[in-house]
This record gives C-alpha cells, sequence and structure tokens, in this order.
C-alpha cells in the first residue's frame, strides 16, 4: 500500500531504484545463460526497465529515451562472473586536523563542497584509496583512522545508479593544500560552525565527522534494512 506521507521526489528515486535493479538482474542473466530465449526474456526485461527509468528522468525534467538506456545497459553485458552486476564502490574520506577542523574540497564542476571522494581503483585497497584520493584532490597526506560507515548513494539520494561508498575517518600527517587543477576549485581546511556554502549533504555526514575529528569513538553506521526491501525508508543506524 503506498505511504500516504511519501512525496513525489521520493516515488522518482524509487523509480530510478527500481529500474536501476531490474537492469542488473537482466545483465546478470544475459551474463550467465547460454539460452537463446533466455536471452530475448532478459532482454525485455532492460526494456521494462529503461521505460521505467524514462518515466523518472521525465519527472525530473531529463529528456531521455528508453533507447538510451537499453544501449548503454547492453554494453556493459559481461559473460559469467565478469558479468554479474554489482553496485559500483566509492571511497569518501573524513580528514580531520588537530585544530578539530575537516578537510573539504569545491567541486570544480558544480562549485558544490564536500569531502575527498573518489572511485575505488583495481589493485588498490579501500584504505589505499583513500589515501591516494586525499593527496590527489587536495595536496594533504593523510592516514586512514578508521571505517565511519558504509552508504548505499541510491537509498541517500545522492546517486542515480547502484553504489556503495565506503567513508574513512583519517588523520592529516603532512602534506600542503594544494587541489587537483582539473577537479577541484579550491581546497580548505573548516570549523564545524564555518563550513562553506553550497555543501553537500553535512545535515548527515557532518555531526559524525566532527564526532570522529574530536575523539568520539562510534560504531560504523550502515543503511537499515527495511522491513519491506523494495519500499519505504529506514534511518542508518
Amino acid at each position: 500500500m503506498p505511504d500516504p506521507s511519501a512525496q513525489p521526489a521520493d516515488f522518482t528515486r524509487d523509480l530510478v531504484r527500481w529500474s536501476e535493479t531490474l537492469a542488473a538482474v537482466a545483465r546478470t542473466g544475459m551474463a550467465f545463460t547460454q539460452s537463446l530465449y533466455e536471452k530475448e526474456r532478459y532482454e525485455e526485461i532492460l526494456k521494462v526497465a529503461a521505460d521505467i527509468k524514462a518515466a523518472a528522468d521525465d519527472a525530473l525534467e531529463v529528456r531521455r529515451e528508453q533507447d538510451h538506456f537499453v544501449q548503454e545497459w547492453m554494453e556493459s553485458v559481461g559473460e559469467g562472473v565478469p558479468g554479474y552486476v554489482t553496485p559500483k564502490v566509492a571511497i569518501g574520506c573524513i580528514v580531520g586536523n588537530d585544530k578539530g577542523e575537516i578537510l573539504l574540497v569545491q567541486r570544480k564542476d558544480s562549485g558544490v563542497w564536500l569531502y575527498p571522494t573518489g572511485w575505488a581503483d583495481v589493485g588498490y585497497s579501500a584504505a589505499e584509496v583513500a589515501i591516494k584520493e586525499v593527496h590527489e584532490e587536495t595536496g594533504i597526506i593523510a592516514e586512514p583512522v578508521a571505517l565511519m560507515g558504509v552508504v548505499d548513494g541510491m537509498r541517500m539520494g545522492f546517486s542515480r545508479f547502484g553504489m556503495y561508498m565506503l567513508l574513512f575517518h583519517m588523520n592529516a600527517t603532512g602534506g600542503e593544500l594544494n587541489g587537483h587543477p582539473l577537479e577541484t576549485g579550491d581546497v580548505g581546511w573548516f570549523a564545524a560552525d564555518a563550513l562553506p556554502s553550497p555543501v553537500a549533504g553535512a545535515q548527515w555526514w557532518g555531526p559524525m565527522a566532527f564526532d570522529a575529528i574530536n575523539g568520539v569513538k562510534s560504531h560504523a553506521t550502515f543503511d537499515s534494512p527495511r522491513d519491506q526491501m523494495w519500499r519505504g525508508d529506514a534511518d542508518a543506524h
């Protein structure tokens, strides 16, 4: 039964999530099956998923047709285990200094401020990616202290495809502020009461970030399982 308190944006976000999930199931099935009949059925599922996503995009006033999504998904179909569709993995870095400040980066493309982030690279551990991303984006050398949480980007609303973010708490150990010339507009250290604007998502990551920077111990956060996993949201632990 629909949630009477749900907003149109919530439903649109659900449409995107459902379409991406259907598309992942279909692409994974195509990767493993040898049956032409089954491949045709999976292609039909992709078309249904594309219709759903096109409808969601229409609600967001992003005009893309069904064929666009079908082609995009078909191009990513692999074979066997490499073709099993899983969420992409991103690394987020909450870096603190001795003054209790947080390291933030201003995105060159959007002008929005956020902690350093980047896609996980093959051949590196998650912690190694964190070290690399912080240094590349800011010039700061930092060491990982703890895993703060695992966040589902689609459920949080900041990703339109399957993505998990591993969020690390890190301590600055050296280096000098020096933003990446292609990716960052600016970099800096900021106190909790002096965050720049606009800053993305500080209402959810801000409190736990500054708790970690100030030495408050806590358990890693994660998205709570939903009573009905295909509907509704739940608060993170």
